[in-house]
């Protein structure tokens, strides 16, 4: 029992008079974790492959995660034929149309205006800009689909470019309704308020015309 005790202590003694001395000699790496190994770093030439690049391209039909779009009418407003779907493929609410306001706001107004009748900011003054259409033409409001619409804010047309890159998918659909919105109000009739909003609008021409 003597012996080993001593044997440890001495083997304690040599390791800790170890520490702090310098060598020459290279240090002992007994994990390698493949510091040495035959690779290639980007750019760089590989012979193994007959275009002698090192860098591969992906497999084709590889998809990014996060990136799947399995569902085409949400993510490019077509069917599986490639046309543009007639209605909006999301569930129109009011926080929905809240958002699409604001969005509509930040990135369309300043071109197609406020109301959509393509009078905005940067139309209104002289800086050469293709002039924008309105949204209350027959042709965007009863015969383009909302897939196109849908399109048009994310590629783009003509000299308007797109949003997808600033404008997020739902928010599109979000634009789109929104849109939706604002011609139905610029084109609303007769039949489609209530009784109690056309009550209010006799009701307000009565008092301008008592005012008058």
């Amino acid at each position: 029992m003597r012996t080993l005790l001593l044997s440890l202590a001495a083997l304690a003694l040599i390791l800790t008079g170890c520490r702090g001395m310098e060598s020459d000699k290279p240090p002992i790496h007994p994990n390698l974790d493949m510091d040495y190994q035959e690779r290639f770093n980007a750019q760089e030439a590989n012979p193994f492959f007959a275009d002698n690049a090192a860098m591969r391209k992906p497999v084709p039909g590889t998809v990014a995660r996060g990136f799947l779009r399995e569902n085409s009418v949400l993510y490019t407003g077509r069917d599986e034929e490639g046309t543009f779907v007639e209605t909006t493929p999301v569930n129109v609410t009011r926080a929905l149309l809240e958002r699409g306001k604001e969005r509509y706001e930040i990135y369309c107004s300043v071109c197609h205006g406020i109301a959509g009748d393509g009078q905005g900011i940067i139309m209104t003054g002289d800086y050469g800009y293709t002039p924008a259409p309105t949204f209350h033409s027959d042709r965007l409001r009863d015969e383009e689909p909302d897939g196109y619409m849908y399109d048009v804010v994310a590629n783009g047309v003509r000299s308007m470019p797109g949003y997808a890159q600033q404008i997020a998918v739902k928010d599109r659909w979000a634009i789109v309704s929104y849109m939706r919105a604002l011609q139905r109000s610029q084109d609303a009739r007769e039949g489609d308020l209530s009784e109690s909003a056309l009550q209010q609008i006799a009701a307000g021409r009565s008092a301008n015309i008592n005012v008058d």
